[in-house]
């Protein structure tokens, strides 16, 4: 079983046909909203903030709208250029901001003290061969970071979370015991579940993972293969010994 959080991306590219007419597709986008939020079809709505894509103001009117009307936030930011999408994610309190590999410090900064959750996706960066995020200067600056994957077809097409824990290790420098509370509790946190899983507490559901591994700094060490051992969803074992059992 897998739990999903929805989010509404609908400003992700700029269709070619509304080149010459980009307010029109973005009126698009925002007429969207009352229905979805009356639908419940997503709990965040989420913007491509590049250059190229949509613009910092774009930004604001799509967000700013979406979080009037009560849907949470999240924000593709500083992923090719220093654009400001960390500041604005930090101005609109969105719950995290992905990607920032070319996020500035005062970005950080201001991600820090608006407790903003990083977003980090190292598998992008290594399928592109781009530049990596600065992860251990965020955490330096108070940024709560988070590892995930970017899994889809066009730029990160990977399903293997422990491959992004490796990179993180690897690429991004940090130790393992900051890789594990990527993941795990800030991972949680930046979809609002914080509190109900991300770590072993009182209370929370009994989503956890056990590693065939003698360490935690093996799981970083051997890279390549699937060191899950044994996994348990709402407290009850699914897969024993890398076999599915549920």
């Amino acid at each position: 079983p897998i739990d999903l959080v929805s989010t509404y991306l609908g400003a992700h590219a700029m269709p070619p046909e509304y080149k010459d007419n980009r307010e029109e597709f973005i009126d698009k986008i925002i007429g969207a909203l009352p229905k979805i939020k009356e639908d419940n079809l997503a709990e965040f709505c989420d913007v491509f903030c590049e250059e190229g894509v949509f613009s910092i103001e774009e930004t604001r009117k799509i967000l700013g709208t979406a979080k009037n009307l009560g849907f949470k936030l999240k924000i593709h930011a500083d992923e090719i250029v220093t654009l400001g999408g960390a500041e604005l994610s930090a101005e609109l309190g969105a719950y995290s901001a992905d990607h920032l590999m070319a996020t500035s410090e005062k970005g950080m900064e201001a991600m820090a003290k608006a407790g903003v959750i990083a977003d980090i996706l190292p598998t992008t960066s290594f399928n592109l061969n781009k530049e990596y995020a600065k992860a251990k200067l965020m955490i330096e600056k108070g940024v709560a970071v988070a590892l995930s994957t970017d899994y889809n077809p066009g730029s990160s097409p990977t399903e293997n979370l422990q491959l992004a824990m490796q990179l993180g290790s690897l690429k991004l420098k940090m130790t393992p015991k900051e890789v594990i509370t990527a993941v795990t509790i800030n991972s949680a946190f930046s979809v609002d579940r914080g509190l109900e899983v991300g770590s072993i507490t009182v209370g929370k559901r009994a989503d956890f993972v056990i590693f065939d591994t003698p360490n935690l700094e093996y799981i970083m060490y051997h890279f390549g293969i699937n060191n899950t051992k044994d996994v348990y969803k709402n407290g009850i074992q699914v897969v024993e010994d890398k076999r599915v059992i549920y």
